[in-house]
Order: C-alpha cells, then structure tokens, then sequence
C-alpha cells in the first residue's frame, strides 16, 4: 500500500484533460437535465465538483470511506453535536478547545442535551454510563494541557452502551493518529490548522466509515449550509499534500525546543504528550506516531508572562496552531476564555500557562527567540 503522502497527492486528477491538479468550478448553479431527474451536482450548498474533490482528498487524509469539508472546524463539529437530541447526554473530556466547549454550555442545553466533563477519561467507567448517553466526545491530547486518553479503551466502553466515539483530531491529524482505526466512530478537525497549513483559510472536516453516520452528516451540510467554498476547497486540497512534510520538520523543531526548555532554569514546567504519566506515555506511543508540534509550559516564579511575550521576535502572539509560522498564546484568557473560572481550575489550565505552536522556521531562531525572552522576562 502506498505511503501516506504519495495517497494523498496521487488521491485524484483531472482525469478528462490529464490535469496533475483538479480545476475550480466557483459556479453556485448546474444546469439540470430537461427530460427530468437530476444531474450530479445541482446547487453549491448541496455539493460543487471542487468540494467533491477536496472532499476525496480528505478521505484519503483520513484513510476513511467518507469525508465532509465545512466551512470552519466549529461547522463541523456543530454537525457532529448536532446528532445529539432532547434527553440526550454527552460525555466530553475536560480540558476542550473552548469552540467546543462553547457548544457543550451553550447550544447543547438549548436543545435539552446534557453534557458531563470528566477532566480524565481514563477513569471512565461503567458508571459513567446512563441510558441517555448517546457520544463520548474527546481530543486527545488535549488543548491547552496535552493530557492523553486511550482511544481504544473508551470506544470500547462507549460501545458496549450504545454511544458513539467521536474524536477530535485536530492536534495530530492522521499523519501521526487515526482514530477511527482504533474504534472511534467520527472523527473531526480544524483543517484551518494543520491541514490548510498556511494560516490563509478556515476550514473544517468530518470523517467516518459508518455509512449511515455519513449520510447524517451530508444532510446537516444541505440544512446548515456551513460548507466549503469552492475556491477554498482547492487551496485545501493542495495544502494538505505537504502536511507530512510540514508536520515533519515540525516535530523535529519541537523536540529541539523542547529540550532547550526543559534545562532552562527559568521555565517551571513543560507540557507535552505524555508528559503527564507513565501511564499516560505509554498510551501515546502506543497509538499515535508521533507527539505533534505543540507544547505548552509555564515560566519560573519571579519571571512577567507579559514581558516575556513582548520579547518575542519571531514567534507571533496569537491563537491557533498547525501553520508554518511559530505562534504562542494564553489559553485561560484567549482560546479558553469561555472557560467557567470553576471549569478552568477543574481543567488545570492557570493563568500564565503558555501554549505554543511550532512552524516550519530553523530551530536555532526558535530556540533563540524563546530563550531570549525569558531571560528578559
């Protein structure tokens, strides 16, 4: 079987002209068959030859029979939560991205559906479980704090009561985690992260084998109308055939970054995949191939967090992660604001825990940037 990168780049062509790239097709309208029935594309909304065509990519991505483009990750996420119905209730880990947190204590209660965080699913248990939990929602690692669940085990344990898996996989990608080979039932990511990898669009992706969870999923893109531009869908499908080799040199500077903190007496903790626990390591060697290209850490006592960020030259202060450029934020008042201040001790997210996301830069001028700045701090 091919390797992953020649999947995806070779996933398809303009197999009429012999094109090595897929065209545009912007149109918002086909012209429909006078003599009745229906051609294979109608209205945008409902599918665009361009969408299509990301959307064959992002299966070949994921390794999965199906694969839906959103217009943003919380669109597809929305579509995931929104199988949810009155009554129901969704187990969610603790720490989430705060998007989907928002939606667990905002719009999911609107709709009668109750949500239950466990700040560890590794103590998932059978009494977790009533009849009305319908999904286990879960990142592994988690944002900010890199905390590892064992995908195999909970899908196990969901399944055997009725519920669904859905995992969000936004900080590994399939490169280096899949998913829905260990049992999960949906998967779900941010391609404005890793995927686009360039910081240029939004962008969001549901995958599943399950045929009936895909036509689910297919619907809600018709009633939302949250999908994929055709332009953006084309830049899409072409950002995502370097995500190995992006994700690669990503690691690579990571791991030297890493290290160089970890002996700097003025850093007090660093956070990565594994970190937590033996336990914890283990379970992230065991399905994931890598660790990712995001940290987070805390500076020693004594050091200003807001002196040190503006010391920054080269990393940029600011949200989101996977692009070729070094970015570093605050969680508890940037990506996690909406955090309840109960919640956000509950998910040991502190105030001057910095999370960061490596880019494609050389390691020495990463390494440098920090290090300066700390010192300065």
């Amino acid at each position: 079987m091919p390797g992953f990168t020649t999947r995806v780049i070779h996933a398809l062509h303009d197999v009429e002209k012999g094109a090595v790239t897929p065209p545009i097709y912007p149109a918002s309208t086909f012209l429909q068959p006078t003599e009745g029935g229906e051609g294979e594309f109608e209205y945008q909304r409902g599918s665009n030859p361009t969408r299509t065509d990301a959307e064959t990519t992002l299966a070949a991505v994921e390794g999965s029979k199906h694969a839906f483009a959103f217009a943003t990750g919380m669109a597809a996420t929305g579509s995931v939560l929104g199988m949810l119905a009155s009554g129901d209730e969704v187990i969610m880990g603790l720490p989430v991205y705060g998007g989907n947190y928002r939606w667990a204590t905002i719009e999911l209660p609107k709709r009668g559906v109750t949500t239950t965080f466990v700040p560890d699913l590794n103590q998932l248990t059978e009494d977790h479980f009533t009849d009305s939990v319908k999904m286990v929602f879960l990142e592994t690692p988690t944002n900010p704090t890199l905390r590892v669940a064992d995908i195999r085990r909970i899908t196990d344990l969901a399944h055997a009561h009725g519920a669904l898996v859905v995992v969000d996989n936004t900080f590994l990608t399939p490169y280096l985690q899949r998913p829905l080979e260990l049992g999960a039932d949906l998967t779900v990511q941010s391609a404005t992260k890793y995927l686009g990898g360039h910081g240029d669009l939004l962008a969001g992706v549901v995958a599943t084998n399950d045929g009936d969870l895909a036509a689910t999923v297919a619907q809600s893109q018709v009633i939302s109308g949250g999908v994929l531009s055709p332009i953006d869908s084309y830049r899409l499908l072409q950002n995502v055939k370097t995500l190995g080799l992006r994700l690669d040199r990503q690691q690579e500077n990571t791991s030297r970054i890493v290290e160089a903190l970890n002996n700097h007496p003025g850093v007090s903790r660093v956070l990565v995949p594994g970190s937590f626990s033996e336990d914890e390591a283990r379970i992230q060697s065991e399905q994931a191939s890598g660790p990712g290209a995001v940290f987070a850490f805390e500076l020693a006592d004594g050091k200003d967090v807001r002196k040190f960020l503006a010391e920054l030259k080269v990393f940029g202060f600011a949200v989101s992660l996977g692009g070729i450029e070094s970015l570093i934020c605050l969680p508890a008042s940037m990506t996690h604001g909406a955090y309840s201040a109960e919640d956000r001790e509950l998910a040991q997210i502190p105030d001057g825990l910095l999370r960061v996301a490596v880019g494609i830069e050389g390691a020495e001028d990463l390494i440098e940037d920090l290090t300066r700045a700390i010192d300065a701090a």
